[in-house]
């Protein structure tokens, strides 16, 4: 189908006398009034692409590269853009020889899409000696690495809208998009587990939790947070009456205030379902945008088969504009920072025995005084939120017109997705924390409260937890490993895993 509509193009087209076609046989901008002869079009294509390598700072990782080109190869198969089969099939080589073209993060705006640092990625597929790309770990030009990879010719021609077809549309964007919505599920669902977890450590009242009280206020992601709570903590006896009542030694509890029924939690743990459930709903919204951007055609101008089926029309538009994306990410940015909140503030709790119901201060071991705990981590998840908090201001309605006021409106949908993707990896912290610390409390109350199961859910990531990093319980030690584990919780994934080996899969 490519072939078709390529041929067409360029048996009607590659004459000086063809109609105007922007992009194809005329300047971009401010400039598509200019017509490109025929003899001028492949240089057109390379000094396009020239022009464009104006990006700033540090690349994009390989990751982002990688999936940039598949997105981009995907986007031509929809058979709208019709750049030759040739092009496909360099981005295709590129994947599976493993060269990710150096692309630098800053510099576009989501205009006319990341025309910034998908004109590094054209160039590198290109083979301009100035392009850059990583290669089996290493950094090389682009012709050092194809011919180390062996993909074919070095110099690879670009023809009439090969390089506009490249350079067009927010795919980085929706690359960084992509891998930030996915780990942020991910995440969501570790959250669920860091959550069980101080449930447990807190003897937490579950009546919350019942599937009542969500009914009550249907919000999908409400009911379905709940329910998740209750899966993971069927079985506990550490959320009941019985184990709150259990006198804690005066040094490990409150002793100016005599124990009474709990009747209600704080709202960290009590209103988890009413914060977490919008997370879940934010998600599944931000996905199906993604769905349809991912098999968009996302070019200008776009190619359409007559409906008389005779030729083709060529018309432009602005598919290119990525405000649907810069709007998902700065909700995703706010959901998972509004996430990151609620997990820290439990961590406070966790380390102050006025708030925690007698955990030991700072979940400290060792000798008193000589040793601190836990204070200085939960500073630093604080200073995560705050960054988060900044971070999640919205980009997607910040707009500066650019080239000439050609585009007077424009989306920042990459800085959007950019800073989505950094409020995740720092919320991924937040999360790990919690868990470490939720099992520090419960190690250190484990002989208090024997007989008091956990859930089902909660024991088998308790356990997990325990056979990655053992208790702190003989004082302080280097705590930035113990930091990097937990956060290794999240990005491995092992904690979560541990838990659908036991119970099956809970969300």
């Amino acid at each position: 189908a490519l072939k078709e509509s390529r041929d067409y193009i360029e048996s009607t087209w590659m004459h000086d006398e063809a109609p105007m076609m922007y992009s194809f046989n005329t300047g971009v901008g401010l400039l598509k009034d200019t017509r490109i002869k025929v003899e001028h079009i492949e240089l057109f294509q390379t000094q396009l692409i020239r022009a464009h390598s104006a990006g700033i700072g540090e690349p994009f990782s390989e990751e982002v590269s990688r999936a940039t080109m598949l997105l981009r190869a995907n986007a031509f198969a929809s058979n709208y853009s019709a750049p030759r089969v040739e092009v496909v099939e360099r981005l295709l080589a590129f994947i599976n020889a493993g060269i990710h073209p150096i692309m630098p993060q800053k510099g576009s705006v989501g205009a006319s899409g990341d025309l910034a640092p998908l004109a590094y990625l054209a160039a590198a597929i290109a083979g301009f000696d100035e392009a850059e790309v990583m290669y089996k770990g290493q950094r090389m030009s682009a012709p050092e690495a194809i011919t180390k990879a062996d993909i074919g010719p070095v110099t690879f021609d670009l023809k009439a809208k090969d390089a506009s077809a490249l350079i067009n549309g927010c795919t980085a964007s929706l690359a960084v998009a992509i891998l930030a919505a996915h780990d942020a599920r991910h995440l969501l669902t570790d959250a669920c587990l860091s959550l069980g977890l101080t449930l447990e450590a807190m003897r937490a009242e579950m009546a919350a939790f019942d599937p009542r009280i969500q009914q009550a206020r249907p919000h999908v992601g409400q009911i379905k947070t709940a329910q998740v709570v209750r899966t993971l903590l069927k079985g506990s006896t550490r959320t009941t009456h019985e184990a709150r009542a259990v006198q804690l030694p005066d040094e490990l509890r409150r002793t100016d205030i005599p124990y009474t029924a709990r009747i209600q939690d704080v709202y960290s743990l009590r209103c988890a379902p009413q914060v977490y459930g919008p997370v879940f709903d934010a998600l599944d919204y931000i996905d199906t945008i993604i769905e349809k951007e991912t098999n968009s055609a996302t070019d200008n101008p776009l190619i359409f088969s007559k409906e008389e089926g005779e030729g083709f029309e060529i018309i432009s538009g602005g598919n290119f504009h990525g405000q649907y994306l810069a709007q998902a990410m700065d909700l995703l940015a706010m959901a998972i920072t509004d996430l990151g909140s609620i997990c820290e503030r439990r961590v406070a709790r966790l380390i102050d025995p006025t708030l925690s119901w007698g955990l030991p201060r700072n979940l400290m071991s060792g000798v008193r005084g000589v040793n601190t705990g836990y204070p200085v981590v939960q500073c630093s998840l604080s200073s995560l939120v705050m960054e988060n908090r900044t971070l999640s201001m919205p980009g997607s309605v910040d707009s500066i017109p650019s080239k000439g006021n050609s585009e007077d409106h424009i989306s920042n949908s990459t800085w959007c997705a950019r800073k989505a993707l950094t409020v995740v990896q720092n919320t991924q912290y937040i999360v790990g924390v919690e868990m470490l610390l939720a099992a520090q409390a419960l190690t250190m109350t484990e002989d208090l409260l024997k007989g008091f199961a956990l859930g089902q859910g909660t024991q088998a990531a308790y356990d997990e937890i325990r056979r990655q990093i053992p208790a702190c319980l003989e004082g302080d030690r280097w705590f930035h490993n113990d930091i990097r584990a937990a956060h290794d919780f999240v990005v491995s994934g092992s904690v979560r895993n541990a838990v659908v080996a036991s119970i099956g899969q809970f969300v």
